[in-house]
């Protein structure tokens, strides 16, 4: 669980995303992480690179850890990212919404 001095962990502007990307977000009712997700990204050194293995439910929310840890590295390094995805409407989807 996360502490209650971190509680701001769960809001996504806490994540010190582009306003352009929390916009993006906030249009699609995304505001917020679930706490299991806020506490993928404060493990260990994920943040700076390092693995992450979590496994959850269909729908739980799985893709938005990884699309913030994405997101986040690429902006900070300024390098490319490759996102494997399961299937083809999955990936179309992603594509436009990651443009």
């Amino acid at each position: 669980n996360i502490p209650e001095d971190q509680a701001d962990k769960l809001l996504l502007a806490s994540w010190g995303l582009p306003k352009a990307v929390l916009e993006k977000y906030n249009s699609l009712g995304v505001v917020q992480m679930f706490e299991w997700q806020a506490e993928c990204l404060m493990l260990g050194q994920v943040l700076e690179g390092k693995n992450l293995v979590y496994s959850a439910p269909t729908s739980a929310g799985k893709t938005l850890v990884a699309e913030l840890l994405i997101l986040k590295r690429v902006l900070e390094t300024r390098k490319k990212a490759l996102l494997i995805l399961p299937f083809v409407s999955v990936a179309k989807e992603k594509k436009c919404y990651l443009q």
